[in-house]
C-alpha cells in the first residue's frame, strides 16, 4: 500500500510541483452526498485525500470540522461506513492515495487488527491518528506500518530537535507539519516562518513534509506550495460544504459542485508554486 503514497510523491517531485492534500469528513452531510465529494476531489486537482473519521470529541478540531463530524453522526455515519466510502472510490480510482484522519477511540472499539485488515481491503493508504503519540507507537503505529500502512505524524512549531526524531522514528508515507498552535481552521499561518519550519523536518527526515491548518485560498496554497512538499486544506472545505446545505442541515444540488470549485482553485494555486525558489 505505500507504494501508492510513495508513487504520488515521486510523480510530483518530477512535475515540480507540491501536492494538494484535501481533507473531508466521511458522510458529512451524508454517505451518499460524501461519497459523491470524495468522487470529485481527483478530478478537481486534489492529489491525495484525507478521509475524516468522525468522532463526538475531537479535541484537536475547530467548529467547522467539530460539526462536520455531527451532521455525520445524525446521519448515521460509523467507522465501518467510512471504510465503505473508500471501498466504494476504489472502484473508480485505484491510484489517489487515501489517508484516514481522525481519532484513535473509534479504531479502539473496532479492535485494532480487524480495523488494519479492513483498512487494508478497502484501499487505505495512510493513517493520521492524532491523539496517539510516539510513546505509545505500539497501540497502532507499529501494527499499521507492519501490514504496509502508513503512519503519518504531525509535527508542531513546538516540535523542537529533541522531540523531532522521536516524533519521526515510525513516521512514512510523509510529515504533516501543522503551521501554528491551536486547533484545526483558527488562524492564518505564519508564511515567513514555513519555509524555515519545514527545512528544519527536512533536515531530520527523507520523507515529505506537507503542511497544513488555516489553508484557506489558492494565495495561501501558492505561497506555501513553494517551500512544502504537500498544502493540506481541511477547514475550508468542511465550511465550503456547510455553507451549501439547505436550511435543515441536508445536501443541496449545488454542494458537491461547490467544494469542486473550490478545490479546483486550491488546485491552480498549488500548480503554480514552485518546490525550489531561485536564490
Amino acid at each position: 500500500m505505500t507504494a501508492r503514497m510513495d508513487k504520488r510523491f515521486a510523480d510530483l517531485k518530477a512535475e515540480g510541483r507540491p501536492a494538494l492534500i484535501t481533507y473531508f469528513m466521511g458522510g458529512d452531510p451524508d454517505y451518499e452526498t460524501s461519497l459523491g465529494i470524495m468522487k470529485a476531489l481527483p478530478e478537481a486537482g486534489a492529489d491525495v485525500i484525507e478521509l475524516g473519521m468522525p468522532f463526538s470529541d475531537p479535541m484537536a478540531d475547530g467548529p467547522a470540522i467539530q460539526l462536520a463530524g455531527q451532521r455525520a453522526l445524525k446521519a448515521g455515519q460509523t467507522l465501518a461506513r467510512t471504510l465503505d466510502l473508500a471501498r466504494e472510490f476504489r472502484k473508480q480510482d485505484q491510484d489517489t492515495p487515501i489517508v484516514l484522519m481522525g481519532y484513535y477511540n473509534p479504531i479502539y472499539s473496532m479492535g485494532v487488527e480487524t480495523f488494519l485488515d479492513a483498512a487494508l481491503e478497502a484501499g487505505i493508504d495512510g493513517l493520521i491518528v492524532v491523539d496517539l503519540p510516539p510513546e505509545m507507537d505500539d497501540e497502532l503505529c507499529i501494527p499499521a506500518v507492519a501490514k504496509g500502512i502508513n503512519f503519518i505524524r504531525l509535527t508542531t512549531p513546538t516540535t523542537d530537535n529533541n522531540r523531532l526524531p522521536r516524533v519521526l522514528q515510525n513516521s512514512s508515507g510523509f510529515v504533516y507539519y501543522v503551521s501554528m498552535n491551536g486547533i484545526t481552521g483558527s488562524a492564518l499561518p505564519d508564511l515567513s516562518a514555513i519555509a524555515s519550519s519545514v527545512n528544519r523536518i527536512k533536515a531530520h527526515t527523507p520523507l515529505p513534509v506537507c503542511v497544513g491548518f488555516g489553508v484557506k485560498t489558492a494565495d495561501h496554497a501558492r505561497a506555501i506550495g513553494a517551500a512544502a512538499d504537500g498544502v493540506v486544506v481541511g477547514s475550508a472545505i468542511v465550511a465550503q460544504i456547510a455553507g451549501s446545505l439547505t436550511k435543515d442541515g441536508k445536501a443541496s444540488p449545488d454542494t458537491i459542485s461547490a467544494v469542486s470549485t473550490l478545490v479546483r482553485g486550491l488546485a491552480t494555486g498549488v500548480r503554480s508554486a514552485r518546490l525550489v525558489v531561485a536564490e
